[in-house]
C-alpha cells in the first residue's frame, strides 16, 4: 500500500513539474511570423574576427555569410532576438531586433582614401549564397519582396552598411525586392528636370518607401542622409544626398508601382 501510495505522489510532482496542461487543438487564423523583416549588414571584418564578434554578448546576428568560401552559419535561432539593428525604424516599427532577422555578410566594408572612401565589393559566391538563404527565409516566414532592407535603410543616421556596392538589383533580378521600371525612370526624370518639387515633396515619398525622415520641409542632414541611403540603394554611383530629378523619378515609379 506504501508503494502504492508513493507512485501515486512521484506521478503528481512529475507532472506539476512539466507546467501547465496546454490544450493546443484549436489554432487561430489571425496570426503571422514574429519576423517581418530581414535586415541586411557587412561585418567591417574578415571572417575569424566576424565569428569572434558575432558569437560575444554585445552584438549578434542570425545568420553570418563568409566571402570564400561563402558558408552559412546560424549563429541565433530564428525564433530568438538577435542586437544586430539597433535604434532603427522601417515602416513605423521601432527596434527591430524584435521584428526582425539579421543577415551579416564578411565584407570589409570601406577604407578612407586621398580621394574619398574606397568601397570593398562582394564575391559573387557569396551574393549566391545569400540569394538562397533570402528565399529560404522568405517562403518560410511567408515575406513578401519589400521585407528586405539594408542596415542604412533603417538607420540612416548612423549606419551605412550594406553600402553602395551591395547588388541589390541582383536581388531584385531573383524577384526578391522592388525595383523601378526604367523606362519609367527616364520618363519621370524629363519631367522632374523641368521642375523639382520641394523638400516636403521628397520627404513625402521617403516617408512612403518606409524610411524614418523629418516633414517640416526643410534639407537639413538629417534628411540629406535619408535621401543618401535610398540614393546608395537604387543609385549606387551617386549618392550625395541632394534632392535632384534622378532621385525624384526613382522615388515616384517606387511608390506608384506599390
Amino acid at each position: 500500500m506504501k508503494a502504492v501510495v508513493l507512485v501515486a505522489v512521484a506521478a503528481l510532482l512529475a507532472g506539476c513539474a512539466g507546467g501547465p496542461r496546454i490544450d493546443s487543438s484549436h489554432t487561430s487564423l489571425g496570426q503571422d511570423s514574429r519576423a517581418q523583416f530581414i535586415v541586411l549588414h557587412y561585418t567591417s571584418a574578415d571572417l575569424a574576427r566576424s565569428l569572434e564578434l558575432l558569437e560575444q554578448d554585445q552584438v549578434s546576428s542570425h545568420y553570418l555569410i563568409g566571402e570564400s568560401p561563402p558558408t552559412i552559419y546560424r549563429l541565433v535561432d530564428e525564433d530568438r532576438r538577435a542586437w544586430h539593428a539597433g535604434e532603427s525604424e522601417w515602416r513605423g516599427r521601432t527596434w527591430l531586433n524584435s521584428s526582425s532577422i539579421g543577415i551579416e555578410l564578411v565584407n570589409p566594408g570601406y577604407v578612407e582614401g586621398p580621394q574619398g572612401r574606397l568601397w570593398y565589393p562582394y564575391s559573387e559566391q557569396q551574393i549566391d549564397a545569400l540569394i538562397e538563404l533570402l528565399k529560404d527565409i522568405m517562403a518560410r516566414h511567408g515575406l513578401g519582396p519589400e521585407a528586405i532592407v539594408g542596415h542604412s535603410d533603417i538607420a540612416p543616421q548612423r549606419k551605412v552598411d550594406p553600402g553602395p556596392l551591395f547588388p541589390w538589383k541582383r536581388l531584385a533580378d531573383a524577384g526578391l525586392v522592388p525595383w523601378p521600371d526604367a523606362a519609367e525612370v527616364a520618363r519621370q526624370q524629363a519631367l522632374f528636370a523641368i521642375g523639382l518639387p520641394d523638400v516636403a515633396w521628397f520627404q513625402e515619398q521617403l516617408r512612403m518607401q518606409g524610411y524614418r525622415v523629418p516633414l517640416h520641409g526643410h534639407l537639413d542632414l538629417e534628411t540629406r542622409n535619408v535621401i543618401a541611403a535610398f540614393q546608395m540603394k537604387y543609385r549606387p554611383t551617386r549618392f550625395d544626398g541632394e534632392p535632384d530629378a534622378q532621385t525624384a523619378a526613382l522615388l515616384q515609379t517606387l511608390n506608384q508601382a506599390r
